[in-house]
């Protein structure tokens, strides 16, 4: 490696992002950079800003310059004319760059709008659109599919001039640059000296790219069977999909310096491009919807913070039937109740003010108290957020901390400041009803389902590369099946694992391909989805933040979850929960009987001994989180006689605490045997009977 390495920077490159075409797995393309002493590098998937957040860690961990960038697709007449037939229906492909913030900005808004409003068979932009939002965009002539190339391959020399100049007008001189390939395609050789032509005509810079989709020289095979799963194609169909050429991966300088011998500038101007660009993106910064109070209740308190205070103290008329005593009032002969939950309150509130999520609060409230006036079912609360008594009086939850021992540092901790994150369910069937009602009232723009990657697993590769190489299904599914089923299992671990599988790697030549072939593949993203509970709410438009998409027609992030929380946005789960779904038919049914009309399952009293003696019975197929033969197994152990130990039933039966499970029905059914791990300890862990179930009992001991 010599310094010019650092010189030449790849200016157009696909990872696996590019779905099904892409065969470069972030990991492996930034550590190959890394070996080929490159100092940066920018990503270009097809028509998306997927991977952008991924390539940025990526990068930055290996101390390698990352550039964001994107190769889409645009038409040259308005992307929402869908006349079939018109040849101006065919897209170009055009490869941008962003120089800074604004420009990342502008690029997210064109990737977005491609998606959103200009999808036809592929998320097209269009030249108007390109001149709204080309300020801080880099953009180049591209690859044989650009715009000025099509032209001149279709012996359109001035079609060409004038498409150059139109790009021009847009991007301006100094930011648009003409774009040299050379696979060894005759196309190529044809295009290349008349696109320096050009360069010199219009007094614009060259650079000379690799249109990357593969890591390593080797990797076309691997990437012609990705084609194939993309295509549903067998690899020896003479008719399918296939790249003419096998020089599409990562090159060094000194391959593409030689590639490129009549046109050397192409070389360093590329280390220029990467010099003009410079985004931080604003990871960390706050951008959390603000809740909009009533009319009428505005000109009667002084903010946000005020209102959820009186929110919550009508909550303590409501549920406790007690009135709050600011902390001067509160009198040594005050109820011992009355301070505890007014000092609790106060506590709590602090807390919430502090870390800024008094909104976030009055947000969940209010639509949570739409869904109860929409007679929707709704859960009692679960996780952390039970703890809160806030969330109680507000009617966020139904389960009353203070009864339980609930403490609210599990779920806001002024020590470890993280965003609230409330598991919130509602009845499967008409959750959707929730998050309409958000995205009205927050505005559809503001409001956005969160998009999920499927990746292949190894087990999943191995079916997938035997189809695309004609192997008998039952042949494809044996060798699949001798792979563990650990879970996120590697083929490498699985040959180290399975002598099976490894000797089939090591015999069988045609195994050998495909495992080899499964390798590069695996781990690379196969799909996309949606999150299953989660939702974003910001407090503007969401394409000024992050690249939108849609699935079946709804607003959707282009990023994952982590990704944007990390930008500052507000995820909040709307989990979907059938439970709910089939408690709400059975009151429905039940109400129908005389004298039940007015039946809620929410009134039923939590020592009914008929339903202990069905729990004791195991008789719980249906019944949320104990309807699993280990869960039923542990209800017969236990001979549950109160709520409590229904609690530590579920606490108990899961990896950890399972071990202790023994000792806690010992203590239960002979208090002799309690040990407590230190006498300190004996009023924290009483009620599981020296065991110590839960992150309360921890906590406590830890004060």
């Amino acid at each position: 490696m010599s310094s010019k390495d650092k010189d030449f920077v790849h200016l157009h490159v696909h990872s696996d992002f590019s779905l099904l075409d892409g065969c470069c797995r972030m990991d492996r393309l930034m550590d190959r950079a890394v070996e080929l002493g490159m100092s940066a590098m920018a990503l270009t998937d097809h028509g998306n800003l997927f991977g952008t957040i991924n390539f940025i860690k990526q990068a930055e961990k290996r101390g390698i310059k990352p550039i964001i960038g994107c190769e889409g697709y645009m038409v040259t007449d308005h992307k929402n004319d869908e006349k079939p037939g018109r040849e101006n229906h065919k897209s170009y492909h055009l490869g941008m760059l962003a120089k800074d913030y604004e420009g990342y900005q502008n690029l997210s808004k064109v990737v977005s709008d491609a998606h959103v409003d200009g999808f036809y068979y592929r998320p097209r932009t269009d030249l108007e659109t390109l001149a709204e939002h080309s300020k801080g965009l880099i953009a180049f002539t591209g690859c044989m599919q650009g715009w000025v190339p099509q032209m001149i391959l279709r012996g359109k020399e001035g079609e060409a001039e004038k498409a150059m100049g139109q790009m021009i007008d847009i991007f301006g001189k100094e930011n648009y640059f003409v774009e040299l390939h050379n696979h060894g395609i005759e196309e190529q050789a044809q295009l290349v000296p008349e696109l320096l032509k050009l360069a010199k005509k219009f007094d614009v810079k060259v650079v000379a790219s690799n249109d990357v989709h593969y890591v390593k020289g080797d990797d076309w095979a691997p990437h012609d069977a990705l084609l194939c799963i993309q295509t549903g194609s067998k690899l020896d169909d003479p008719n399918r999909m296939r790249y003419e050429a096998r020089e599409f991966y990562l090159k060094s300088r000194e391959e593409m310096e030689n590639l490129f011998r009549e046109a050397p500038e192409a070389i360093t101007n590329t280390f220029a491009v990467a010099e003009m660009c410079d985004v931080k993106l604003p990871f960390g910064e706050n951008n959390y919807p603000v809740f909009t109070m009533p009319p009428e209740i505005t000109s009667k308190v002084a903010d946000n913070e005020e209102y959820l205070k009186n929110q919550c103290i009508e909550g303590m008329h409501v549920r406790y039937d007690k009135t709050y005593l600011p902390n001067e009032q509160r009198e040594p002969n005050s109820t011992e109740i009355v301070r505890e939950l007014s000092e609790r309150l106060d506590y709590e509130l602090g807390v919430i003010s502090k870390t800024g999520f008094n909104d976030y609060f009055l947000i969940v409230a209010d639509f949570m108290r739409w869904a109860r006036d929409q007679e929707i079912p709704v859960g009692p609360g679960r996780g952390s957020g039970a703890g809160c008594l806030v969330a109680y009086l507000l009617g966020i939850t139904d389960i009353d901390p203070l009864r339980f021992g609930l403490l609210f540092e599990r779920f806001l901790n002024p020590e470890r400041v993280s965003p609230p994150d409330f598991d919130i369910d509602f009845c499967m069937r008409r959750r959707g009803e929730v998050i309409d009602y958000v995205r009205d009232k927050y505005g559809r723009d503001c409001v956005a389902n969160i998009i999920t990657f499927g990746t292949f697993g190894a087990k999943m590769v191995m079916r997938d590369v035997a189809r695309v190489r004609d192997l008998p299904y039952a042949e494809a599914d044996k060798l699949a099946k001798m792979v563990p089923d650990d879970l996120n299992i590697s083929l490498d671990d699985a040959i180290e694992k399975s002598p099976e599988f490894k000797k089939e790697y090591e015999n069988n030549p045609i195994a050998k391909q495909i495992i080899d072939t499964g390798k590069v593949i695996e781990g690379m993203v196969r799909n996309v989805g949606t999150h299953a509970a989660g939702v974003i709410i910001a407090d503007r438009p969401l394409k000024e933040l992050v690249p939108l998409t849609t699935q079946d027609g709804i607003l959707t992030t282009q990023y994952p979850k982590d990704p944007v929380e990390e930008l500052g946005l507000l995820k909040m789960d709307f989990l979907g929960l059938k439970t709910l779904t089939v408690i709400s038919e059975a009151e429905n049914h039940i109400r129908k009987k005389d004298g039940l009309s007015e039946f809620r399952v929410t009134a039923a009293p939590l020592d009914d001994s008929p339903t202990f003696k069905l729990l004791n019975e195991a008789r719980t197929i249906g019944v949320f989180q104990l309807e699993s033969e280990g869960m039923r197994r542990l209800c017969r152990q236990m001979t549950i006689s109160n709520v409590d130990e229904i609690i530590a039933l579920i606490a108990l039966y899961r990896p950890g605490p399972m071990e202790w499970i023994p000792d806690y029905i010992k203590g239960k059914e002979d208090p002799s045997t309690i040990k407590f791990p230190h006498p300190l300890l004996e009023d924290v862990c009483a009620e599981t009977y020296g065991v110590m179930v839960y992150q309360e009992q921890v906590m406590e001991a830890a004060r």
